[in-house]
């Protein structure tokens, strides 16, 4: 087992029979008379996932006080709507693989893909009017949409070598920063915890939201064999990520027009593009950009009461910046 292993069932120890919950409910809930859908559904859901999102939730839950139940199927319903936003993320990108097996819409083809994703959402809202929490709905709701607009507006930047830092720095938080910080604002509404402590482990799990998709975006050139993806696969879509944007700042003239025919025309030797990002630096200053925001969200969660929870938080976001490098 690998370090990063071992530390993640650390993590997840004093959440552990909260978590087999959710995993069980996951497929439980996820049932449909549709023999498709159930296919693709129980595909995607026992593919390996990490469960981030339920993670944040049910661990901020327990390290706010909460002693309820509601967190399990809000765990659950968090994980619906980032699965199928996975589900529509990989028709848009034309993905053959992740996390090292083939995508649903390799497999069955992007309609149904696309319409077993929009069964995970309508699931998913089922789960959410459960609640019958109007502050639950409203989170649940915003979060749905500001992810569309992340993916439509990444869709607008594609083969765009304009894209800056800002531009970048939005899309990640739709994309991913948003669900971590939705976790996080049900799990203090539930546990009814003051309005300032809900903006508090909100910018923890939007630090880690950011944290986690510029390694992601790292991970895209010098990842490991096993991380269950294709190396350069943000290049071959024409995506300006972070590692791109700075080297664009501090390359010869010669490196930028390389870099810009790679993004804007799909013309690009990935050996190439790697070896600038190396000599500019630009794989540091990322691995710097995220250790600045793993230190904000430690910052975040110092006004909360020490427990195992609270540890483990700590440690989640801190295993972002050491996973696979």
């Amino acid at each position: 087992m690998s370090n990063i292993a071992e530390t993640m069932l650390k993590i997840i120890a004093p959440i552990q029979d909260d978590l087999l919950k959710v995993d069980e409910a996951i497929v439980n809930d996820l049932q449909s008379d549709v023999l498709l859908i159930k296919k693709i559904s129980d595909y995607i859901v026992t593919a390996g996932g990490k469960r981030v999102r339920p993670i944040i939730l049910l661990l901020l839950a327990r390290a706010l006080g909460y002693q309820g139940q509601d967190h399990i199927f809000l765990a659950t319903m968090i994980e619906y709507v980032h699965t199928a936003s996975l589900l529509h993320d990989d028709v848009v990108d034309e993905s053959d693989l992740r996390r090292g097996k083939p995508t649903a819409c390799f497999k069955w083809g992007n309609a149904a893909a696309v319409l077993s994703g929009d069964f995970m959402y309508s699931r998913a809202f089922q789960l959410m009017v459960k609640t019958q929490n109007l502050r639950i709905c409203e989170i649940v709701a915003g979060a749905v949409n500001r992810v569309s607009e992340g993916e439509v507006i990444q869709l607008l930047n594609i083969h765009d070598t304009t894209v800056d830092e800002a531009r970048y720095i939005d899309v990640i938080e739709r994309k991913t920063g948003v669900l971590f910080e939705a976790a996080a604002r049900m799990a203090a509404t539930i546990a009814s915890v003051p309005l300032e402590t809900e903006e508090r482990i909100a910018q923890y799990a939007l630090s880690l939201g950011r944290a986690f998709q510029i390694i992601d975006d790292v991970l895209d050139y010098i990842g490991t064999s096993n991380i269950g993806k294709n190396l350069g696969g943000d290049l071959r879509e024409g995506k300006m990520t972070m590692p791109l944007i700075y080297a664009l700042k501090h390359c010869t003239p010669n490196e930028a027009s390389i870099i810009k025919n790679a993004i804007a025309e799909n013309d690009g030797d990935l050996n190439q593009i790697i070896d600038i990002l190396k000599r500019t630096g630009a794989i540091e200053q990322c691995m710097q950009m995220a250790r600045d925001e793993v230190n904000k969200g430690i910052e975040a969660l110092s006004t909360l009461p020490a427990s195992q929870y609270k540890d483990s938080l700590v440690k989640l976001i801190e295993l972002t910046v050491t996973r696979d490098v």
